[in-house]
């Protein structure tokens, strides 16, 4: 045995990146691949596995730090660092007692072929396969960057290919050091969770633990699987499909609920949690969903019938039941019989009459504080877009870790309008779960075509969908006379061309918001995720919403404060390109402020824009008109630009945001003001 440091692996670049997570303590023993921290960025959290299992012997961090590649985690404790010679007794002599002779007679030939496997740790080599770590639930993640090439030699956690799923971008380090043997993936490949991406050459430590699978096969099968093949032999047996009833689970007190859907018929194939009717109370509407996979023998209800709950709803046929195993059941026999029943503690259990569903068992649950929720980065990503607190979710994955389905159900249970604990801070959370809109079969009214979402489209909605469910909105309206502006733009014109520069109206905007920004700092804050404290920004970094045919981009004019008009028109023509040509770089659409999204080029009046959050505000821009405005004595024609502040009303005052829009109005009418 032997202690080793285990690092933070490659994590995209990012620098002190917080710990919101601590998933082992000193004392545990872990296997490969299993959780040590979580962490999370301004982009996604993620988990940092072990790159191989062993006992904790000190956790090195603690939870709030920050940390950046290469900064030491824990301290574990391996095997294969001490002598093999004594490993190797140990392993002769544990087994000897249920040996038989054709299994001794094996293990001499087998010693014979294989003489030098046990002579000297680290003295054999052998080949291990690669294989795709925890995605966070993600699937199908594409490849758009592999890092190495077959033959290569690569140390453990240097990076062999790069993922990017709608949520974030990923590296997937080496698990071992060693030669790279075969990659049977290339960029443009997409991979799930455990598939098989390469075979590794690999010497030295680990060598006779995981070296002979197949010539100690014969000595394991007295030892560790002889427990479990009476189990297998049993699962064989019974094989046999079960029929099980389907009934109605707990609907908060609601009865004779009305089935406005049928989402099933009789012969279906259905898996566990596929909806099987749609019911709607004077309250919401929510899917039964069904509590096994299986084929769906008989259905005892059809649309219009009312149901209560523990109606029976219909029966499906099951495999035979199996049971539960897990790693540490397999590794541990004697504690097999403990760690079945926790096991069947947590999976769900079909609802009957008198049985509560998940979603009732799940009212009990003690809330916890959300940023200590064991749960994976595709689970939280979940969680933000469903306005969904973590910590009142009960979990049921292993280590108490919240799983996708967890989420559902407690939306579920929402929905159905059953009373929950107060969260922690109001201004934190996102607010209820929100009844999905129902899927609709466009087809039957004529010919249609699917075409899937682009990867921006899909990361833009996402952010406009967080920042609507967690932003209470206010809109202000304003209109601003750029009579004077607009003249002095044209005059200017030709001599901005002469320095390479485009002088539009947006440049104008840019520095009269700056120059807002300054005047009212209480519009260039962020509020943090406490909903309790508020960022107070020293710089005034305005962002530009730019479309293009691939979706929205915000490039960011950073210190538009400092910059005169020529700078700014530059600044952004520039940035402009980049977003149409797709060579924006991360950190030129990162750290923004304040947005403007300008529609002036195209028309309207007026709009609501989405507060790109964290920001506070946005500026929305329609068509400037003339306009017949009294000016006292007479009405005079004057060229009128109508403008929309978004606000976050829990960041900022509605007495303030007309202050704010008054006073950028007074600016645009006399850009004078800026020199003041």
């Amino acid at each position: 045995m032997s202690s080793e440091i285990i690092k933070v692996p490659d994590i995209g670049g990012s620098e002190d990146v917080e710990i919101i997570e601590i998933a082992v303590s000193e004392g545990d023993v872990i296997d490969a691949e299993d959780t040590l921290i979580t962490l999370e960025s301004d982009k996604a959290s993620m988990d940092v596995p072990a790159p191989k299992g062993g006992k904790v012997l000190k956790v090195l961090v603690k939870e709030g730090d920050t940390v950046s590649e290469g900064d030491d985690i824990v301290e574990l404790e391996v095997e294969g660092g001490g002598s093999d010679d004594a490993g190797g007794e140990e392993e002769a002599d544990k087994p000897e007692p249920k040996r038989d002779e054709s299994a001794t007679k094996q293990d001499s030939q087998a010693a014979e072929q294989k003489p030098a496997a046990k002579k000297s740790s680290g003295g054999g080599k052998r080949t291990v396969e690669i294989t795709v770590p925890d995605l966070g639930g993600s699937s199908d993640v594409e490849i758009i960057e592999v890092a190495v090439a077959e033959g290569d030699d690569i140390a453990a956690e240097d990076t062999l290919f790069t993922l990017e799923s709608d949520k974030a971008s990923m590296d997937v380090p080496s698990p071992h050091t060693g030669k790279l043997v075969t990659l049977t993936v290339k960029e443009g490949d997409t991979v799930s969770e455990g598939d098989v991406v390469g075979t590794m050459e690999i010497a030295g430590e680990g060598a006779d633990e995981g070296g002979e699978p197949e010539a100690s096969s014969s000595e394991g099968a007295g030892d560790e699987k002889s427990p479990e093949a009476p189990a297998e032999e049993e699962n064989a047996s019974s094989g046999e499909p079960e029929r099980k009833e389907i009934r109605v689970p707990d609907l908060s007190g609601a009865s004779d609920v009305p089935i406005i859907e049928m989402a099933a018929s009789e012969g279906d194939e259905v898996n566990e949690e596929d909806p099987l009717i749609t019911l709607e109370s004077d309250k919401a509407s929510m899917d039964v969903p069904s509590p096994y996979k299986g084929k769906l023998v008989e259905l005892t209800v059809k649309e219009g019938d009312t149901v209560s709950e523990g109606d029976l709803i219909g029966y499906i046929e099951v495999a035979g039941a199996k049971p539960t195993a897990s790693k540490e059941q397999s590794k541990k026999p004697a504690e097999q019989k403990a760690s079945a029943s926790s096991a069947k503690a947590d999976k769900p259990a079909p609802t009957s009459g008198g049985t509560p569903s998940p979603e009732a068992q799940m009212a009990a649950h003690k809330p916890r504080d959300g940023k200590l929720v064991h749960a994976g980065p595709a689970v939280r990503m979940l969680a933000r877009e469903l306005g969904v607190d973590l910590g009142l979710v009960k979990p049921s994955g292993p280590k108490e870790r919240v799983l996708k389905e967890d989420v559902h159900a407690y939306v579920k249970q929402v929905m159905s309008g059953k009373s929950q604990p107060a969260a922690p801070s109001p201004a934190a959370t996102g607010g209820a779960g929100i009844p999905p809109i129902p899927e609709v079969d466009f087809s039957q009214f004529g010919e249609v075509e699917e075409k899937p979402m682009g990867r921006l489209l899909k990361m833009g909605a996402t952010n406009l969908h967080r920042s609507w469910l967690n932003v209470p909105h206010v809109t202000q309206f304003d209109e601003a006379d750029i009579t004077e502006l607009e003249a002095f733009r044209k005059a200017m014109k030709a001599e901005a061309e002469a320095q390479g520069a485009k002088l539009t109206p947006l440049p104008f905007l840019v520095k009269a918001c700056a120059f807002a920004l300054t005047k009212f700092p209480q519009f260039n804050v962020s509020l943090k995720g406490d909903g309790e404290t508020l960022v107070w920004k020293k710089y005034v970094h305005i962002g530009i919403a730019v479309d293009t045919p691939d979706g929205l981009m915000v490039p960011v004019v950073r210190d538009a404060d400092k910059k005169s008009l020529i700078e700014i028109a530059t600044t952004m023509a520039e940035l402009g390109k980049k977003a149409q040509t797709k060579k924006l770089k991360r950190e030129e659409m990162t750290g923004g402020c304040f947005t403007i999204s300008s529609l002036g080029s195209i028309g309207g009046t007026a709009f609501t824009p989405i507060v790109n959050a964290p920001e506070v505000a946005i500026l929305g821009v329609s068509k400037a008109q003339m306009k017949p405005v009294w000016n006292g004595s007479d009405f005079e024609p004057r060229l009128m630009m109508p403008l929309s502040l978004s606000y976050d009303h829990r960041a900022i005052n509605g007495a303030d945001a007309a202050r704010f829009t008054a006073f950028l109005a007074d600016v645009l009418t006399d850009i004078r003001r800026l020199l003041l």
